[in-house]
């Protein structure tokens, strides 16, 4: 799970990268548009990565033996 959440974050950061630098947003050109429903889905899917992501912060690391 925490590496789906991960590459789902990395996406998102991508595609703000693309807007940032060249007004080009990735999503909505693959899905018609930033209004369409598979857009809002994949926007959707990202903010709750983010979200989950934030539990990473905070949780204990774990020393491999």
């Amino acid at each position: 799970m925490d590496r789906l959440a991960l590459i789902l974050v990395i996406v998102g950061a991508l595609n703000w990268l693309l807007v940032g630098l060249f007004q080009w947003d990735l999503v909505a050109a693959l899905f018609n548009g930033e209004s369409s429903f598979l857009s809002r889905v994949v926007y959707s899917l990202v903010g709750l990565a983010g979200l989950y992501c934030i539990s990473l912060l905070f949780r204990e690391r774990s020393s491999a033996q």
